[in-house]
């Protein structure tokens, strides 16, 4: 795969994002001002019309770019509203980050922002697309359920032994959630609880399932020779790699449920990008797309954290927990802080952005320097991949 990047090439230099959670009293427009708001006062003397122009992530919360410049009464600015699955807010931010990275625009914002709750409906809020009716149409959890038998079969691993690896891994998210106040869900969940919880489909049970939420996030973006104009602690953007699946999976004899081969894809062009040889050893931490448990643990295949086969031993041993080796999911993940589709991709950011700004309090990492966010969308076998590097230093 052929990727150029833009290493070392823009920052961001401010960011804001709302709580996750039930927020029945606030519409998408009051999130995201709140975002924006946010975002803005985190750079001393900025004022709004210093943004040259914005990108807005939402999957189902408002259409076109007035969304946000409605709201915002943004005056006549370019205002562009993306959308990619699961990866709408990390689409956002690609995208502002490569209008800085061209020349064409000295300040811009990203933004992401969804209002899942008063839909009524959890996950992707929009009707499947038009096929031609041999596409079966389980829900989420029933088609990321089939990761843990695929996984079990081909690891020679039993079912109850799988079965405390994804419960660990809610509860570790559960308790790193619970340090952040941000977060959806804010208490420690026993394991014993979580294993016990009411089944969702085959091995899911409700802990096993990210939260539906509301919220918004954002980013303030600048070249990377401009950033300390804005504050003396930006986050540099190492690499950016998202790909497109071709979506064959579920029709292909040959898959068997235990990779995304999108991830792998997208991780190795972002590890190139920003030079990474060992990313266990290299990255200082690591927001994942924890959508369900059984993600969590072949994604830490697919991103190169754990050699094949071995992931769900270093589950059990504790190299991804909070004072692990690599920590996952530091502000609790999809699991605990919640998952409003537009804003997940930015929250992720927040939290390196936090993390290398020594701002993230109890969760706090020892001198973090380097990070990645990930984020899928779609479906096993048929989906869209982000994968982001940012550092706390400018190396180029």
């Amino acid at each position: 795969m052929a990727s150029n990047g833009i290493r070392d090439r823009v920052a961001i230099v401010g960011m804001g994002c709302t709580p996750f959670g039930e927020h029945w009293d606030r519409s998408i427009d009051d999130l995201l001002i709140d975002a924006v708001n946010e975002c803005v006062a985190s750079v001393p003397g900025l004022e709004r019309d210093a943004v040259d122009a914005y990108w807005l992530g939402t999957m189902g919360s408002g259409t076109s770019g007035m969304t946000l410049s409605r709201p915002l009464k943004i005056d006549y600015k370019p205002v562009t509203r993306v959308e990619n699955y699961c990866a709408t807010g990390s689409e956002s931010f690609r995208n502002a980050c490569y209008a800085v990275a061209s020349g064409a625009y000295d300040v811009v914002m990203a933004v992401g922002g969804e209002k899942l709750k008063d839909s009524g409906y959890s996950g992707l809020v929009v009707p499947p697309a038009s096929n031609d009716g041999t596409a079966s149409e389980p829900s989420a959890p029933a088609m990321f359920s089939l990761l843990a038998p695929a996984y079990c079969k081909k690891y020679g691993i039993s079912e109850d032994e799988l079965k405390e690896v994804i419960t660990r891994i809610a509860w570790k998210n559960h308790r790193n959630g619970a340090l952040n106040e941000r977060a959806q869900f804010r208490s420690e969940v026993p394991m014993e609880k979580i294993a016990c919880s009411p089944i969702v489909a085959g091995q899911l049970g409700i802990f096993d399932c990210s939260g539906v939420s509301d919220g918004a996030a954002a980013a303030l973006i600048v070249r990377a020779e401009d950033a300390e104009r804005y504050t003396d602690k930006p986050v540099y953007v190492k690499a950016l790699s998202f790909v497109s699946g071709p979506a064959q999976g579920p029709v292909d004899p040959d898959y068997d449920y235990t990779t995304f081969d999108e991830v792998v894809r997208s991780a190795q062009d972002a590890y190139q990008q920003a030079g990474i040889t060992n990313p266990r050893e290299e990255l200082s931490l690591a927001e994942v797309h924890d959508c369900f448990t059984p993600t969590e643990l072949v994604l830490m295949e697919d991103l190169g954290f754990s050699e094949r086969g071995h992931g769900w031993e270093d589950v059990k041993q504790g190299v991804f927990d909070l004072d692990g080796e690599l920590p996952v999911n530091p502000d609790g993940g999809l699991k605990s802080f919640g998952h409003p589709i537009g804003a997940s991709g930015l929250r992720m950011l927040f939290e390196c952005w936090q993390q290398f700004r020594d701002e993230a309090g109890d969760r706090q990492l020892a001198d973090p320097t380097l990070g990645l966010t990930h984020n899928l969308g779609g479906q096993p076998g048929a989906c869209v991949s982000f994968v982001s590097v940012v550092g706390a230093g400018r190396d180029v």
